[in-house]
């Protein structure tokens, strides 16, 4: 563990109610399955972000999801002073109120052009998530094969009707543009005049967040969930959500204390 690592965790605990902990969903708090509708949190998640709402300034989720989904899969809703930015930040959730910008007019162009380009892939998955679609490969014969011949046409459809490609594990999604993790996260720290932050995440989406924990110029730590398909340059590396559980349990364990 870094000096700079040893002083973001010490900040948090010091000073607990400055603290923003934040969270990607996938892969960080929901174990990572060959269908994304299947995804719930770790079974520990509900009870583990309860106990860090009472202590810290703010639980965030930061996800690539709908809002709303973010909350049913994981049995968010009563988490205390929770908010769940979602679709990157376009949307937001808290205290059971959801606000959006309207769903923007390209996604309209993909929906039809998308269709044509992955049909002849068996296996590859087409997800609708309203203000984004993605198109997911796990469940082809060769993810990674598949993934490669759509990137191009792909992003091609993507630059016609305005929109940029986010690429992950096994899923290339499209999204409105000027929106990212890091850029979501920054402005929640900013609202929250936050003394200390600490994020979590599992996937290249969250590469920004990561960033902007390093810009921010507040004590901070950067946790990677980590996995065999993707490695990750953070302050902390964990074995997937359960480690992403115990740490986060660690903290609440060091705050009551």
């Amino acid at each position: 563990m870094t000096v700079n690592t040893r002083d973001g965790l010490r900040a948090i605990l010091d000073d607990p109610a400055g603290a923003v902990i934040g969270l990607d969903f996938d892969g960080t708090l929901s174990p990572i399955v060959p269908d994304p509708d299947s995804a719930r949190i770790h079974p520990d998640g509900p009870a583990v972000l309860a106990r860090l709402g009472e202590l810290v300034g703010a639980v965030a989720i930061v996800t690539g999801r709908p809002a709303a989904t973010a909350v049913e899969y994981g049995s968010l809703a009563r988490v205390p002073g929770l908010v769940v930015l979602g679709h990157y930040g376009l949307e937001r959730w808290e205290a059971g109120r959801l606000t959006a910008p309207p769903v923007h007019p390209g996604l309209a162009r993909v929906r039809a052009g998308l269709p044509p380009l992955i049909s002849r892939f068996d296996g590859i998955r087409f997800e609708d998530k309203e203000r984004s679609v993605a198109v997911h490969t796990r469940q082809t014969a060769d993810p990674q094969a598949v993934l490669e011949a759509l990137r191009e046409p792909v992003a091609k459809l993507a630059a016609e009707a305005g929109l940029t490609v986010e690429p992950g594990k096994f899923v290339l999604e499209l999204r409105p543009p000027g929106v990212d993790k890091g850029v979501a996260l920054s402005a929640f720290l900013e609202e929250r005049s936050a003394r200390s932050v600490l994020f979590a995440g599992d996937d290249l989406g969250d590469l920004p967040a990561f960033a902007a924990v390093r810009a921010s110029g507040l004590p901070g730590v950067t946790v990677f969930s980590g996995s065999a398909e993707i490695a990750v340059e953070a302050d902390i590396v964990v074995d997937g959500p359960s480690g992403v559980m115990k740490l986060l349990g660690s903290i609440a364990d060091a705050i009551g204390r």
